[in-house]
């Protein structure tokens, strides 16, 4: 074999180089369109605990989107989270529980009704070896559309055929009250939300079992009080042996502005000075107990701890475990 010279041996990665940029290679497989399925499973006690996924929503914020911080700090809170100014990413995420006896889902998803970037919750049911058929109860936190709508498709067929539905008990008075809709701004979002209630509950009614804070809705499962975000807004205590969990639903939604910052009021809670003060206290609670918690606007997997520190709060995301 002829001998290579220090010239050649130089001159070849320019010439590989120069080569590359006339010809790319390109690798066989092309890239992915789209992410895996929205599936993690954790342990809490003997129970199983699965979130699914179902979408995020990318919505534009208004000058006043929090009532008593102006746009600019907003804007700033966002930056520390490394954030795009103006836009507020709202992720979804359900919870499946399983006992060991019982399938419980809590929250239902967008069923697509909401946003196009969201309503992939029963792709993910599927992905993790469910069907709605197997799912035996349903607790519903609150009426807003992103909570319910996954009960009924976009043709109004029921979705999970054997489940019980839960609902708190406040919700259904405040919204399934024609006396209160009568009363709301007819162009208001408010006002959809009345209808879109009468929309998924008016025919399943007799179906729909009221339940109040305090009471054990499901196999280790607690209804807690956490109104202002709606008048009867819930979130759930989930116990299995020493392990307790808080599904604090809308209590906190967006980690980056309401766990930093307990005390905003942001447009979406009903009632912001009661709202902020639930929020403050369900902090307060799981920082001082050191609670596994979730809500469902937390980035998928919308779990982890509340941390206290001299600024308020902040959220320590679980670490991915095998289980």
């Amino acid at each position: 074999m002829a001998a290579v010279t220090r010239r050649a041996f130089l001159a070849g990665p320019a010439i590989g180089a120069a080569a590359a940029l006339i010809a790319p290679i390109e690798a066989a497989t092309p890239p992915a369109k789209m992410q895996g399925p929205g599936v993690y499973r954790y342990r809490l006690g003997s129970y199983q605990i699965t979130a699914l996924y179902d979408g995020t929503w990318f919505l534009p914020i208004e000058r006043d989107f929090v009532r008593n911080a102006d746009r600019a700090e907003v804007n700033a809170a966002l930056g520390r989270a490394f954030l795009p100014p103006n836009v507020l990413p709202v992720s979804f995420t359900a919870l499946l529980v399983n006992t060991g006896k019982k399938l419980v889902l809590i929250d239902t998803g967008t069923a697509g009704q909401v946003a196009d970037t969201a309503g992939v919750m029963l792709d993910n049911l599927t992905a993790a070896g469910a069907k709605p058929a197997d799912v035996d109860t349903i607790l519903i936190s609150h009426f807003h559309p992103d909570h319910i709508d996954g009960l009924k498709s976009k043709d109004n067929a029921k979705v999970f055929p054997n489940a019980e539905i839960l609902v708190p008990q406040g919700e259904w008075a405040f919204w399934m009250d024609d006396g209160n809709m009568a009363r709301a701004d007819a162009k208001s979002p408010v006002h959809r939300y009345f209808l879109n209630a009468r929309r998924i509950f008016g025919d399943i009614a007799t179906e729909v079992r009221p339940f109040r804070p305090g009471t054990q809705v499901a196999p280790g499962i607690e209804a807690v009080a956490a109104f202002g975000h709606t008048p009867g807004h819930t979130a759930f205590a989930i116990h299995s042996g020493a392990q307790s969990m808080l599904a604090m639903s809308d209590t906190v939604r967006e980690p980056w502005l309401f766990v930093r910052h307990p005390g905003w009021q942001p447009r979406y809670d009903m009632d912001g000075p009661l709202a902020a003060k639930t929020r403050t206290r369900m902090l307060e609670r799981a920082a001082a107990e050191r609670m596994l918690v979730e809500a469902y606007h937390f980035p998928f997997p919308a779990c982890g701890h509340i941390v206290k520190d001299g600024r308020g709060y902040a959220l320590a995301p679980v670490m991915w475990a095998p289980l």
